[in-house]
């Protein structure tokens, strides 16, 4: 199994969660999701950051190619969430070419993850 370079030091802006994804406002969409799926919200979104980090290995990256400023990737993954429900998220991910692998974006789906 293809698992994203340098997962074991990917870096996770804590901002894509406090700012954005969890964010009750400006992630609107995507907070309610993460709330109703898998019970993360801004009074715990160290915890979702952390089960990202932790499952990166256990699922398969994806290369969706090289945008110039490095290879993009895509990690779908299964999550257990605080509220002790499963859900699917897709992570995206870049490896820049100084070799930084960094979170996109991350986002509750229905896309299935592959066995």
């Amino acid at each position: 199994m293809n698992i994203l370079p340098n997962a074991d030091k990917a870096v996770i802006p804590v901002r894509k969660f406090t700012e954005y994804a969890l964010h009750p406002v400006k992630g609107k969409g995507k907070a309610y999701a993460f709330e109703q799926a898998l019970g993360y919200d801004l009074t715990n979104y160290n915890i979702l950051i952390k089960n990202i980090k932790d499952s990166l290995i256990k699922f398969k990256a994806t290369s969706k190619g090289d945008n110039g400023f490095g290879i993009k990737y895509e990690v779908l993954m299964i999550l257990r969430g605080e509220n002790g429900k499963s859900a699917n998220v897709l992570t995206s991910w870049i490896v820049e070419h100084n070799g930084e692998t960094r979170l996109t974006s991350a986002y509750i789906t229905n896309r299935e993850v592959e066995k």
